[in-house]
């Protein structure tokens, strides 16, 4: 019994010796990519697993990395880091989301589209905000009202959503005349919401 206790002791040291270097930061998200996003102060960068910083702390804004890239704002502008840290999308978008399904949400200022991951616009800034694709659905808001594309940018669920969720095994949570409710991909309301 001890011997047990002593080696759940020895665990617990060296584990915790291990990540010593998170101290350093005011912030160490997740390790996804093989790198965390780290912020210290108003800045922020990436390290891999052992904590030996890959992204020096430069960007005002960090996100974790998804499909192989990550989002990251300096000097008011987006743009997309790859695993090495080098800046693969120029720093060029107002706003930006992750990677999902191949593509990103992205803003110009005016409006929101979708980019894919060389940067190219495949879908264009004709939306008023945007959700990133799940279940090969997004959710967009055109005129004030929210339906859902594919990734073609066809109008797949028409807009007439005061807000739409993302899919979630084939269902999502709507707001519509005060009411939220489910619906399947065809926009078939299914279910009252909680």
């Amino acid at each position: 019994m001890k011997r047990y206790f002593f080696l759940l002791a020895m665990t617990g040291v060296f584990s915790a010796k291990g990540q010593e270097w998170t101290k350093q930061y005011d912030h160490v998200d997740q390790c996804i990519c093989g790198l965390s996003v780290v912020g210290k102060g108003e800045k922020h960068g990436y390290v891999d697993k052992d904590g030996n910083l890959v992204v020096p702390l430069i960007y005002d804004e960090a996100i974790a990395f998804s499909e192989g890239l990550a989002a990251v704002k300096q000097n008011g502008k987006w743009g997309y880091l790859d695993s090495t840290g080098k800046l693969v999308i120029p720093l060029q978008f107002i706003d930006a989301l992750s990677f999902h399904s191949d593509m990103a949400v992205v803003s110009d200022g005016n409006n929101y589209g979708f980019i894919d991951k060389k940067g190219k616009i495949v879908i264009p800034f004709v939306y008023e905000n945007a959700q990133s694709f799940s279940e090969e659905l997004a959710a967009v808001n055109k005129q004030g009202k929210w339906g859902y594309i594919d990734n073609k940018g066809k109008e797949v669920i028409g807009f007439r959503f005061g807000y739409a969720t993302g899919f979630q095994e084939g269902n999502a949570k709507v707001l519509k005349d005060s009411k939220w409710f489910i619906i399947d991909k065809t926009g078939k309301k299914i279910a009252d919401a909680e």
